[in-house]
């Protein structure tokens, strides 16, 4: 006899239940993406960070940002903070784990920009503290996290949280996030790049009217020669 429940259908029906909560992100989504079309087309940049699996798709993101989601466009600058190994090993063993990504929030991290942080438990205390490092810095702060409240959701401006209490489920949403904000931000790129003006056509030079007084009269080619016994009668030669 088969058994009533596989590891598959625990996990879709896990899956299931999370997706009807899922649905209402959308608007938050459509407005990140907007807001990130607008920023990272003005010179900013989109600071990602995670730990794990998160870690993971948050260089699955950054990736689809400087390279491309569908239609060719311009790069946008999105950096993974946790790819950056020997900064993130030099400051772990100098200053300690927690700070890692803090350090190179403050480094990298200009106002306007935005700090992405993804955490299914919503408690990673590296996490937090580049929120805190962030908010510091002029930062929009934002987080992928599993059931909220939870320490990073209250940290950060904005969150988007998975109601499911299966970490898989929360990642495979916030994989699903990734991509949908990705969609956002290129379908609102076009209302964000400046209209080109059009090409300046230099005005038609009109030249100047001729100042030389025109000639009078018929003109003579050749050399008159007067003869002095003919006075009056000049001889063209």
């Amino acid at each position: 006899m088969m058994p009533a429940t596989t590891l598959l259908e625990r996990h879709l029906a896990n899956l299931a239940v999370a997706l009807p909560p899922y649905r209402r992100c959308e608007p938050l989504l459509a407005r990140w993406g907007a807001t990130l079309a607008r920023r990272l087309t003005n010179g900013g940049r989109l600071l990602v960070a995670g730990n794990g699996g998160s870690a993971a798709e948050a260089q699955h993101l950054t990736a689809e940002l400087v390279g491309k989601l569908r239609e060719d466009r311009q790069p946008l600058s999105a950096i993974a903070l946790h790819a950056e190994t020997s900064a993130l090993t030099a400051i772990g063993n100098d200053y300690g784990y927690d700070e890692v990504f803090a350090r190179q929030v403050r480094a990298h991290g200009r106002p306007e920009d935005v700090l992405l942080l993804l955490s299914t438990s919503g408690g990673s205390g590296n996490l937090l503290a580049a929120a805190r490092a962030g908010r510091e810095t002029g930062l929009s702060c934002w987080a992928l996290t599993g059931p909220a409240p939870n320490p990073l959701a209250e940290v950060c401006h904005e969150v988007l949280a998975v109601e499911s209490t299966d970490s898989q489920v929360v990642q495979e949403l916030h994989l699903v996030s990734s991509h949908l904000l990705c969609e956002y931000v290129e379908q609102a790129l076009p209302d964000c790049l400046p209209v080109p003006e059009p090409p300046t056509v230099a005005p038609a030079v009109v030249p100047e009217p001729s100042t030389v007084a025109p000639a009078v009269g018929p003109v003579r080619a050749g050399v008159e020669v007067v003869l002095d016994g003919d006075v009056g009668r000049p001889v063209e030669a």
